[in-house]
């Protein structure tokens, strides 16, 4: 199913582990996302500075 609200702009890794960078469409918030076997984590991707890494298109 494919999502209207997030885009996922960047993929590394095909089986496991994998990582993959999403943007909200509606807020420009980067978030990451890795899963590796049975684990994963989604989570805002933050800058040098701890903010959130925010995009514009």
């Amino acid at each position: 199913m494919a999502s209207e609200r997030f885009e996922k702009i960047y993929v590394q890794g095909k089986i496991a582990p994998v990582t993959e960078i999403w943007i909200d469409k509606q807020t420009g918030v980067n978030y990451i996302f890795h899963r590796d076997g049975n684990a994963s984590g989604f989570t805002p991707l933050l800058d040098e500075t701890g903010k959130p890494v925010i995009s514009t298109k």
